[in-house]
C-alpha cells in the first residue's frame, strides 16, 4: 500500500506541466514573427554572400513580391482555419500577418523605385501606366494602405460596421496580387496558379453555404469523437 502511494506520488511529480494559455500565446506570437521575418533575413543573407544570381535587383523584386503574397495568403487563411479546424487562435494572427504582407509590398515597391529605376519618377510613372502588371500591383498597394492604417483595435472600435466593410477589400487585394504575379512572371505560371487556387479556396470558405457545411462537418466529427471517448 505504501509503495503504491509512493509510485503515485512519483508519477505526479514527474508529470510534465502543460504550458499556460499566456505562454502558448507568446510562443505563437514568436512563431509568427519568425515566419514573418524569415524571407527578409534570407534575402539579406543571399545579398551579403552574392547568391542572388546574374540579375540581383530582379531577384530581390520577385522575392519580396512572393513574400508579400505568401503573408497575404497566410493572413487570409486564418479565418478558414477557425471555420474548418476550430482553431480560434488563428484569428488573432490575421493582423500581424497582414502587416508583414504590407511590409513586403513596400519593400517590393521600394526596390523597384529605388534600385531598379533610381527614383526617376517620369520613367516610374510611365512603367506603371504602360505595364498592366504594374497597374494592378499599384492598385493593390493603394488598397492595402487604408487597411494597414485602420488595423488597430482602436480603429475597429471607432469605425464599427464600417471597419468590417472596409477590410473586405483584402479579398480584392488577394485577387489583384495573384493577377499581378501572373502577369509579372510571364511564362512561369506554376507558382502563381498555386497561389490563385489557394486564395480562391480561402475566399470560397467564407461564402455562407460553404461556411455552414464546414462548421456542420466539424461539429459532427467533434461529437463523434466525444461519443467514442465516452464509450472507452
Amino acid at each position: 500500500m505504501e509503495r503504491a502511494t509512493q509510485d503515485k506520488t512519483l508519477s505526479t511529480v514527474v508529470r510534465p506541466r502543460r504550458p499556460t494559455r499566456e505562454t502558448r500565446r507568446r510562443l505563437l506570437r514568436l512563431a509568427v514573427h519568425a515566419v514573418g521575418l524569415f524571407p527578409l533575413a534570407w534575402l539579406l543573407f543571399d545579398f551579403w554572400f552574392g547568391l542572388l544570381g546574374p540579375e540581383p535587383i530582379r531577384a530581390m523584386i520577385l522575392r519580396m513580391g512572393k513574400a508579400a503574397i505568401i503573408m497575404l495568403t497566410l493572413s487570409l487563411a486564418c479565418t478558414p482555419a477557425n471555420i474548418i479546424f476550430g482553431w480560434k487562435q488563428a484569428v488573432t494572427l490575421r493582423r500581424p500577418l497582414g502587416l508583414y504582407a504590407f511590409l513586403y509590398v513596400c519593400l517590393h515597391l521600394m526596390i523597384f523605385v529605388w534600385l531598379d529605376y533610381g527614383f526617376m519618377m517620369r520613367l516610374i510613372v510611365e512603367e506603371i501606366i504602360l505595364r498592366r502588371y504594374a497597374v494592378v500591383g499599384f492598385v493593390a498597394f493603394l488598397l492595402l494602405i487604408p487597411l494597414t492604417v485602420t488595423s488597430t483595435k482602436g480603429a475597429q472600435r471607432r469605425m464599427g460596421r464600417r471597419w468590417i466593410t472596409l477590410h473586405k477589400l483584402v479579398y480584392l487585394v488577394g485577387v489583384l496580387a495573384v493577377i499581378h504575379y501572373l502577369w509579372l512572371v510571364k511564362n512561369a505560371y506554376t507558382q502563381p496558379l498555386i497561389f490563385a487556387a489557394l486564395i480562391v479556396f480561402l475566399l470560397l470558405v467564407r461564402v455562407d453555404p460553404i461556411r455552414r457545411f464546414f462548421l456542420t462537418t466539424r461539429r459532427r466529427i467533434d461529437n463523434q469523437r466525444k461519443a467514442a471517448g465516452g464509450r472507452r
